[in-house]
């Protein structure tokens, strides 16, 4: 689709914001030379961002003798944005400020067979009122609500058009929310997710060229190209999980047989433990967590069955990757999601040498393969950054799925922080602001 004069405002405004919310504080000429725009847009953006309340003015920095340039930074709270984790045992909440800190967190379970939509709709509409009752913020302050939801997605009209492990078809997930939920809702799926907050706060900040493979129950690599999210002509883009891995190999729920995922997600780790050692106690046949979880202290305790259990799993995660490594030739390979994060340190050694056999030598020697470094649910944060850019994107006009919302008033209380950041604070000082999130125990 070609993009409109208001599709490329959008688009400028969000990454105007996403550099002050990175830099914090900021000139609007450090702003224009880090995003490429003139600085006479960035002013003008940066006016629309003031005047909405999500940046403030915080003073000036030092000057060598010309005129000193002023600093903005985002104000906090000036509006609170959610990211909602749908995964297929969990559906996990967060409630941010404008500066992307969390206020407030939320878990529901979803148990075995627990997932027809007015369920898991549920689920989801009692964990954000969760969050904003125990953030203790009004509701009107909420910007919007990010679902991240497995699958492939139809984000503009909010529907999961496929979720292989549970078996849905075409639902219309916004709209069943938006009967719930008296805030702007906005759709994608975990891929993206991650993968912004990679970008954005993790691994993945100063490169263009990224993969961010997400490990879960389910397994899919989000992908950034030429320094953007590269999304695929359906949103479809980064279902690398459910690529051959092994021809004829185990039933996959998608249907076909030997998909990466029945072989490195978390039911297939699983099975590769079962394989191994069919009677073992590390073994929770109706608990995917506490597996995963009993494996990563019986690695650590140098367990032999737990060790050759992750050998065998980087082995198949090894080849999987080397064919990315070969095909997209990225900077930086990002291991993301709560098995990577359980399995850690000792997954990613196996990992990295399972790739040097498999990938070509001139991409391998240029790709770096990492963990998340994101202390939090980074799914849950990349979602949160789908309700603010549908909030930067819906300035002036209504979002399709917040029609039971009331109209909020624009105006936003700026938090002058007084002369904590003004003149003689140096270059130096500035930059010590936070470049990742900080969690605030809720």
């Amino acid at each position: 689709m070609k993009r409109t004069s208001r599709d490329i405002r959008t688009a400028n405004r969000y990454d105007v914001l996403r550099q002050i919310i990175a830099e914090s504080p900021v000139s609007r000429q450090e702003v224009a030379a880090a995003t490429g725009l003139s600085l006479a847009t960035v002013a003008n953006l940066v006016g629309e961002l003031l005047d909405l309340g999500m940046l403030t003015e915080v003073g000036f920095e030092d000057s060598d003798g010309g005129r000193p340039r002023g600093l903005v930074a985002v104000n906090a709270p000036g509006g609170a944005l959610i990211g909602v984790d749908v995964a297929e045992t969990y559906i996990h909440v967060e409630l941010f400020d404008l500066a992307l800190t969390v206020l407030a967190r939320a878990d529901e379970e979803l148990r075995p067979g627990e997932n027809r939509p007015d369920q898991v709709v549920t689920h989801i509409a009692d964990a954000v009122e969760s969050v904003v009752r125990r953030s203790g913020l009004p509701g009107d302050r909420v910007l919007g609500v990010g679902v991240s939801m497995p699958g492939q997605v139809d984000r503009e009209g909010g529907v999961s058009v496929y979720a292989p492990n549970w078996d849905w078809h075409d639902v219309p997930l916004l709209d069943l929310l938006a009967g719930r939920l008296p805030y702007p809702l906005h759709l994608d799926n975990p891929l993206r997710a991650c993968t912004v907050a990679e970008l954005w706060f993790g691994a993945a900040r100063g490169h263009d060229d990224v993969v961010v493979v997400n490990l879960g129950t389910g397994v899919g690599a989000g992908l950034a190209l030429g320094g953007s999210l590269h999304r695929g002509i359906t949103n479809s883009a980064g279902e690398w999980g459910h690529t051959t891995l092994v021809l004829d190999g185990r039933l996959c729920h998608c249907g076909n047989h030997g998909c990466v995922e029945t072989y490195v997600g978390a039911p297939g780790i699983m099975q590769n433990l079962r394989e191994l050692s069919p009677g073992s106690t590390l073994l929770h046949p109706d608990d995917q967590t506490a597996t995963v979880a009993a494996l990563a202290a019986a690695v650590a305790a140098g367990d032999p069955v737990a060790v050759r259990t992750v050998r065998q799993t980087a082995r198949y995660l090894g080849a999987a990757v080397a064919d990315l490594v070969n095909l997209l030739n990225p900077e930086i390979i990002v291991l993301s999601s709560w098995v990577a994060a359980a399995l850690g340190e000792p997954l990613l050694a196996e990992v990295r040498e399972a790739v040097g056999r498999h990938a070509l030598r001139r991409p391998m020697d240029a790709t770096e393969i990492v963990l998340s470094p994101i202390p939090s649910d980074p799914v849950s944060l990349g979602a949160a950054t789908f309700a603010l850019k549908g909030a930067l994107g819906s300035v002036g006009r209504r979002n399709p799925h917040d029609d039971r919302r009331k109209d909020r008033r624009k105006t936003q209380q700026q938090n002058t922080p007084g002369n904590a950041r003004t003149a003689g604070r140096t270059r130096s000082a500035r930059r010590t602001t936070a470049r990742t999130t900080r969690s605030t125990p809720s």
